[in-house]
């Protein structure tokens, strides 16, 4: 009885139909937190006169200080002043080691003050954000209320991301920073960057400058089937201080940017830049379709190693990312079965078909081995696809596991650290699983388990997080881009951060509705049929 009428009442908020005036916060937020207990105490008032309290010295602390005053002010109107001083009526931020790790937090709401302490700054910061959704949204007041409370916090998995691709279509770092604002209010860490394609590079690379002279640029796009090309340029890429511009940006928001340059297959941007990195020597032109393409990097000319090896450099000395991602999926062999370097190569390796595995397979992989050890030389982590896999990869390799969610239970049992990705659950653009819509189109992401009952116990802790894809090739714009994330990308945070055994679908949508709001109040675009496919689930018996 003490649920229902709990979620009655944050029903009522959500409807704008809270009694009496008073502009009174809610603690059902997104995602859900491992402990909240409710306080039966006067509320704690925010008024201009509150302070944001941070120790003195301690740089990350204040910018943690400063942007807890932005939300407020951007939900409220109210206007905080940090400090370092301790006075009354005070949100006081600190570091304290937790048990739980550096991720955790905890909030304790009284009358008269607020107090977020977490295992790291970045754990002060996810408290941050609980606060920042608890506050309810007004035009302009000059006193709201937090109801009193006791949080204790901490994230399932240490792996929470999104990825979005701009090779499709492109997105400029403005634009990019907004989304990375998204990501931080569900909590996320980070921020998978997928930088090149068939269709476009999007990255300089100072020692190849026509990768973006030439390879940024295509000059129509497919408007699918026969139905042929739009006849509309498309470019545009990052300069290397415009990327390390967002990796800041990003890295106040506890965020880590994870460049993607995929290989050695959707490299045909790179082939119309440098024919010579190709088996035939073209011509090449940047893609104007979609799909998978023949033209892929010939990975028996030791020309073509070099020049992977130097834009990796390049990328490593942009993005400080401890995994620097290096594709591997859907690169066609075709090619290298005829190439008569790419056969030497083979034939110089000793390579064999062995069962689950042709020579040019384990080509690929010996290819992808010797990026490895460049990455590993700066002591980062490769990341990949699952198609990793069909080769003999190192065990050191995390897989990202896209193909189907067995793709997932594959890597883990053959002992690969895996992120969860699977395109029929965590894709949020892909046109065949977008059909569904309204409640589905949630559920879909929301229960999808990625620690599978197929795995034992020491298998599913391979399991290291999960993670949200948008792909752009039909997504052209920002509307059409915020579309396919929300608010998918909040169930996919309660995937990613809340324990299964508390996870449940009605619950999450009576929270789902205040997230609306913010949506809302941040300008972000979703479509409305969604807000009535929640309510309608939150009617039914």
């Amino acid at each position: 009885m003490k649920r229902t009428w709990m979620m009655m009442l944050t029903l009522m908020a959500c409807l704008g139909l809270a009694a009496g005036e008073k502009a009174v916060g809610n603690w059902h937020i997104v995602p859900l937190p491992r402990d909240m207990q409710v306080v039966a105490e006067a509320p704690f008032a925010i008024d201009s006169k509150v302070t944001v309290h941070y120790p003195e010295g301690d740089e990350r602390q204040q910018r943690n200080a400063e942007l807890l005053a932005g939300y407020v002010k951007e939900l409220t109107g109210i206007s905080l002043q940090t400090t370092t001083r301790e006075r009354g009526r005070q949100i006081r931020l600190a570091v304290r080691p937790m048990q739980e790790g550096n991720e955790a937090y905890r909030i304790e709401v009284t009358r008269s003050g607020v107090t977020i302490e977490g295992g790291s700054h970045a754990g002060v910061f996810y408290g941050m954000q609980s606060l920042m959704k608890a506050l309810p949204i007004v035009a302009s007041a000059k006193r709201v209320y937090l109801p009193a409370v006791r949080i204790a916090d901490a994230p399932r998995f240490g792996y929470r991301a999104f990825m979005i691709d701009v090779g499709r279509h492109f997105f400029s770092i403005d634009y990019l920073k907004k989304l990375v604002d998204v990501m931080a209010m569900h909590n996320m860490n980070y921020f998978h960057w997928h930088l090149t394609e068939d269709q476009g590079w999007r990255i300089e690379i100072k020692k190849h400058p026509k990768l973006t002279e030439i390879g940024s640029v295509r000059r129509e796009t497919t408007l699918g089937g026969k139905k042929g090309y739009d006849g509309v340029p498309v470019s545009g890429f990052y300069t290397q201080e415009e990327a390390k511009d967002l990796v800041a940006y990003a890295a106040e928001r506890y965020i880590t940017v994870i460049p993607e340059i995929d290989m050695p297959g959707h490299m045909q941007a790179a082939l119309a830049s440098y024919p010579t990195l190709g088996c035939t020597g073209g011509p090449y032109e940047v893609c104007c379709d979609f799909g998978v393409i023949d033209d892929v990097l010939c990975a028996g000319k030791p020309s073509t190693l070099q020049f992977a090896k130097d834009v990796i450099d390049e990328v490593m000395d942009i993005f400080p990312s401890h995994y620097i991602h290096i594709g591997g999926d859907e690169c066609p062999k075709k090619r290298w079965k005829a190439c008569a370097a790419c056969q030497e190569k083979i034939a110089q390796l000793g390579l064999q078909d062995i069962p689950g595995h042709s020579r040019e397979d384990q080509l690929q992989t010996w290819f992808m081995g010797e990026i490895q050890k460049e990455i590993k030389s700066r002591g980062r982590v490769v990341m990949g696809w699952d198609e990793v896999l069909d080769g003999t990869p190192s065990k050191d390799i995390t897989v990202c596991a896209w193909t189907s969610p067995k793709a997932g239970v594959r890597a883990a049992k053959e002992g690969h650290r895996t992120i969860i990705c699977p395109i029929s659950n965590f894709y949020f653009s892909n046109p065949h699983w977008n059909k569904l819509t309204g409640m589905p189109s949630i559920q879909r992401v929301y229960d999808h388990e990625p620690c599978s009952d197929e795995l034992t116990p020491a298998e599913q802790a391979n399991i290291i997080g999960a993670e949200g894809c948008i792909w752009t090739e039909w997504v052209k714009d920002a509307k059409k881009l915020e579309w396919e994330m929300l608010p998918r990308i909040a169930a996919l945070c309660e995937v990613q951060w809340t324990a299964k055994e508390k996870r449940n679908l009605n619950d999450f949508c009576l929270r789902l509705l205040h997230m609306q709001d913010l949506y809302r109040h941040y300008g972000l675009n979703y479509k409305e049929d969604i807000e009535e496919a929640i309510r309608q689930q939150l009617v039914k018996p």
